[in-house]
């Protein structure tokens, strides 16, 4: 999730209210005005009746009964444990049965049998009413505000009174369809506001957001989908329009393609619409949503790792690293890059209550800030505790000391040692004998293993010890848990320790020594191009440094992320190159509906193929007139499936979807919106949907219209 900025806010309003004006225009101009009146539709009326009846009764509930509690006896207490276990998965469930009930009107519309249409109509309306019903009382047993909850139950009511007195009326013709064309306005309306009120919701990891703010997020993100749906079925006969008032190729085609035919081949045309929309769709969401995954796993290990590290193959670190560092920085100047000096290590954690691994890192805190991102991944205590750690023995009682698995702050509270009628004297004295501990900084997931909080106690052992009468003594310090940070990787906050770099060295009997140099720079993707600058700084520090005592001088080495990461990245690339092709074969099998469609077409417009040859037409002109055709399919099916993909995709990227972080370490799903891989689906699709008319095309312009015309 992130925060839009005014100007993208400013845009996003404005094609809303584009696409609001053109469906209202829509809605009109299908209006007739020729005074021709429609007859009365009672099954219209009865849906609307149905649906009058069951959001007025939710909505009598709802202001019955405004809040549920969320163990309370009886139906609604039932209904809310069983609707708000899991909501994913209701809204999963829900969303399937609205794709069944309109995919069974939608084969209601296309067969010819009567008795097929009429079960295939009641099957939708079945599907679409419970799924509304179940829908709406979800809505009364969530736990979000009552006016939201009146709102959304007011307006379901009055479209069902809209639709009842609609369908027992004569109305003028073609009332119908606007009505339908003015619900897609008003759902663009709904998804501006939701958007607009979802830009100004915290986006804080540490904020747990309300019911309510989940609710109209995940409205957003439904009537962003259901408005692009009706805006590109509103351009789609104004494209079709334009083709036909170009030359006589574009004329036909179009007209072919908006013609109506059997109903067989109907269903094939849509089929094969849906097959290429559904399979661009995946293709398009699935690199997105892998490309989200791989660009938040890269941000977390750019923002918590050096780009460039300068160290030594071997351990026990190297000396003099002062003009090396100095070299370091000269070198990186020109570029806008930070270094800093690291003493790394590592060492057992230990707690009143438990032990645990850890990997101390000994830190410069002037210099840390420019190099990874510490003091902005802390979440509990203060950075400053580091370099002044007796204030740790006096923490004010309204000091966070830690959160909770739910986020809840934990307050230090009052020294109960220290009663409030206790003696100033001997208040100080106590406060004097408390030991100042050196400060660390400890990752959430080893604070949870060590079972402590800030202030607390943690006792490092180091495995280089000294030589005892058993063996080797490893040597153990002191430390004062002094913040608490969140990195997002998991791998990070269970392992990784931040003290002061001379508390380091004293701790693995480093000397005046450090491990390694890290290296930050401002665009890790040019990281190469700094490199050779870093690489010739140490190589010159290198040269000038006299050896001591003969011995040969220690050599430094320097990686970069990408050398350290190779394997990890290269996997992730090899991952989506597979399943951009193995997703690229479904397109072309769905492609394989646009040849029999084609196929099936040549056969039915025999006659009319033979009449435009008789006419003057030529092979060519044929050819390309089938070839268009299956390009207009095809480009109906891509431009709705990756359209589809996009404002999915934009719209859980802006207003996010809520993981489990206990599961997944993350709070939300990432996902990646590039417009280079859209482009590259997109353009793939069509060109497989440009390959599977060549042969339909081609069997067209080689009918003779002689044979067209023998029987007529």
């Amino acid at each position: 999730m992130i925060e839009l900025s005014k100007p993208l806010q400013v845009a996003l309003l404005a094609a809303v209210a584009a696409g609001v004006l053109l469906l209202a225009w829509r809605g009109v101009t299908r209006v007739g005005d020729r005074g021709e009146l429609e007859p009365r539709r009672p099954l219209v009326a009865r849906i609307g009746i149905a649906i009058a009846l069951v959001g007025g009764g939710l909505l009598a509930l709802s202001i019955l009964t405004p809040d549920v509690p969320p163990k309370s006896p009886g139906f609604l207490g039932l209904v809310r444990a069983t609707l708000t276990t899991d909501p994913i998965k209701t809204a999963q469930a829900l969303g399937g049965d609205v794709l069944t009930g309109i995919l069974w009107l939608v084969i209601a519309r296309v067969v010819r049998r009567p008795k097929v249409r009429t079960v295939a109509r009641v099957l939708g309306l079945v599907f679409l009413l419970s799924s509304l019903a179940v829908g709406m009382l979800w809505v009364v047993v969530l736990p979000i505000h009552p006016i939201l909850k009146w709102i959304i139950l007011g307006v379901v009511t009055a479209a069902g009174v809209i639709y009842a007195v609609v369908g027992s009326l004569s109305v003028r013709k073609g009332l119908y369809r606007a009505l339908l064309w003015w619900w897609g306005a008003l759902v663009g309306v709904t998804f501006g506001v939701s958007a607009a009120l979802t830009v100004r919701m915290p986006v804080s990891r540490l904020v747990s957001p309300s019911a309510t703010e989940e609710v109209i997020r995940f409205t957003a993100l439904v009537s962003s989908v259901v408005f692009l749906y009706f805006v590109l079925s509103a351009l789609l006969p104004i494209i079709l329009d334009a083709l036909e008032r170009r030359s006589f190729v574009p004329f036909v085609g179009a007209r072919h393609v908006r013609a109506s035919k059997s109903g067989f081949l109907t269903v094939i045309a849509v089929l094969s619409m849906a097959g290429v929309g559904v399979s661009s769709c995946a293709l398009c969401s699935v690199t997105s949503i892998m490309g989200g995954f791989g660009a938040d796993l890269k941000r977390k290990i750019l923002g918590n790792n050096a780009h460039i590290v300068v160290d030594v193959p071997r351990s026990g670190g190297f000396g003099d690293w002062d003009d090396k560092l100095t070299r370091v920085r000269v070198a990186l100047a020109p570029h806008g890059g930070a270094a800093t000096p690291i003493v790394a290590g590592e060492a057992m954690g230990s707690s009143a209550s438990n032990t645990a691994g850890a990997l101390v890192r000994g830190i410069d805190p002037d210099t840390i800030g420019q190099v990874i991102d510490l003091l902005g991944n802390i979440e509990v205590g203060k950075f400053d505790y580091l370099r002044d750690p007796e204030k740790l023995t006096t923490l004010p009682p309204e000091e966070i000391i830690g959160r909770g698995p739910g986020g809840e702050p934990y307050f230090k509270g009052p020294d109960f040692r220290l009663p409030s009628d206790t003696d100033p004297s001997v208040r100080d004295y106590l406060k004097q004998q408390t030991r100042v501990y050196p400060g660390v900084i400890i990752g959430r997931e080893l604070a949870k293993s060590l079972h402590v909080l800030v202030g607390d106690e943690v006792t490092l052992l180091s495995p280089m010890g000294e030589l005892g009468p058993t063996g080797v003594m490893p040597r153990s310090r002191k430390f004062r848990v002094a913040a608490i940070f969140y990195s997002g990787m998991y791998e990070y906050d269970v392992t990784h320790a931040y003290v002061l770099m001379d508390e380091a060295q004293k701790f693995f009997s480093l000397e005046d020594k450090i491990t390694h140099i890290d290296i930050r720079v401002p665009d890790p993707e040019r990281v190469k191009e700094v490199r050779p600058s870093v690489e010739a700084a140490v190589a010159a520090s290198a040269d000038e440094e006299p050896p001591p005592d003969g011995k040969r001088p220690v050599e430094l080495r320097v990686r970069d992320w990408m050398e350290m990461n190779r394997n990890l990245f290269s996997a992730l690339k090899l991952e989506k190159i597979a399943t951009f092709i193995i997703l690229s074969i479904a397109i072309a099998v769905a492609s394989f509906c646009i040849v029999c469609t084609l196929l099936l077409m040549v056969t039915e417009k025999g006659k009319e193929i033979a009449v435009l040859k008789a006419l003057g037409a030529s092979d060519r002109m044929v050819m390309r007139v089938f070839m268009l055709e299956g390009v207009i399919i095809g480009a109906i099916g891509t431009v709705y499936g990756v359209g589809t993909a996009l404002a999915i995709c934009t719209g859980l990227s802006w207003f996010g979807v809520r993981l489990d972080p206990d599961v997944y370490y993350i709070d939300r799903l990432p996902v990646n919106v590039n417009g280079a891989d859209y482009a590259m689906v997109a353009v793939a699709a069509m060109l497989i949907c440009t390959i599977a008319t060549l042969y339909p095309a081609r069997a067209a312009s080689k009918l003779s219209p002689v044979e067209g015309l023998r029987y007529e």
